[in-house]
């Protein structure tokens, strides 16, 4: 590999509206964000994968399961354990907690992420080029198994989100240091079961926090200055300012996700692109680091 580090910046939760969706479009446009992820349960993601082909596919296009937000792709009665009485999913809190108690179904979880599989590639015409869970649903058993089981089945290469950083940076970028201490103690154990299982993704990611810590001035600059490793994910969540999310993924009925619209200036200042080229970033996509980790387990074997 040459001297040149990777740097992948995926924005999540594309097609939850389509404002956001146009906002993480206006970034691809700019070289700024390299993927994103289809949440293909959306009632706005047939609308969000149109104008993605109609802005000439600016950066490549993953999928998002879901099993947090809004209403399967499944008739709701097939996947009884996953939703409401609305027909709705869980929301996070109280689906983890289901989960550990044994009343979400293995079976419920299989049908809804092949149904999800299948919509994705209905709506995309493609197996999808990277792929990353919604809230990280697929680090907690038996999420991430059935994912693998799937995608292998498949017979489906794809970059797949590794959810680790390093210890040190818990001391180094502030925010939401017992939650991501959590998730990258966890998320080891998973990326060592997907990268056992043939997929590829990068060594270490940034950007995971809170969102009142994402739109602190200069966060993103902070985690590109202290985070080693060739290849990293930075993951973010911009979009312009979108009406539609009110009352849905964790928002009052009013809100309408505001920090998403800061999450795009952090990611449009001069200063994340100095930062960037400081640190010997190159913004590639996550198919290219995907070819670049492959090569890496065809020379380890």
């Amino acid at each position: 590999m040459d001297a040149t580090r990777h740097l992948v910046v995926v924005a999540d939760d594309f097609g939850i509206g389509l404002q956001t969706s146009r906002g993480i479009l206006d970034l691809g446009a700019r070289g700024l964000v390299t993927g994103t992820v289809l949440l293909v349960n959306s009632e706005y993601a047939p609308a969000s994968v149109a104008t993605w082909r109609r802005s000439g596919e600016p950066l490549e296009l993953g999928w998002h399961p879901n099993l947090t937000l809004d209403k399967p792709v499944s008739a709701p009665a097939s996947v009884a354990s996953l939703v409401d009485y609305d027909g709705r999913f869980w929301p996070l809190g109280r689906f983890l907690r289901r989960l550990s108690r044994g009343l979400i179904r293995e079976t419920d979880i299989r049908t809804e992420l092949r149904a999800q599989y299948l919509r994705f590639i209905e709506l995309v015409g493609q197996p999808p080029a990277l792929v990353n869970s919604h809230q990280h649903v697929a680090l907690f058993s038996p999420v991430g198994s059935i994912l693998i089981e799937l995608l292998k089945e498949t017979g489906q290469t794809a970059y797949v989100r590794a959810v680790r950083e390093p210890w040190r940076l818990l001391h180094s970028v502030g925010g939401a240091r017992a939650k991501r201490g959590f998730l990258s103690m966890v998320g080891r154990r998973s990326a060592r079961r997907f990268e056992n299982a043939g997929f590829g993704a990068a060594d270490w990611l940034a950007g995971l926090s809170n969102p009142e810590h994402a739109i602190r001035p200069n966060y993103f600059v902070r985690w590109l200055t202290h985070m080693p490793g060739q290849a990293v994910e930075l993951m973010c969540h911009p979009g312009h300012l979108d009406p539609t999310l009110g009352g849905r993924d964790g928002t009052t009925p009013g809100g309408s996700q505001p920090w998403r619209v800061e999450e795009y200036r952090r990611l449009t200042d001069p200063h994340f692109a100095e930062a960037c080229a400081h640190a010997g970033f190159r913004r590639v996509r996550p198919s290219e680091c995907l070819a670049r980790s492959r090569r890496e387990l065809i020379h380890a074997a």
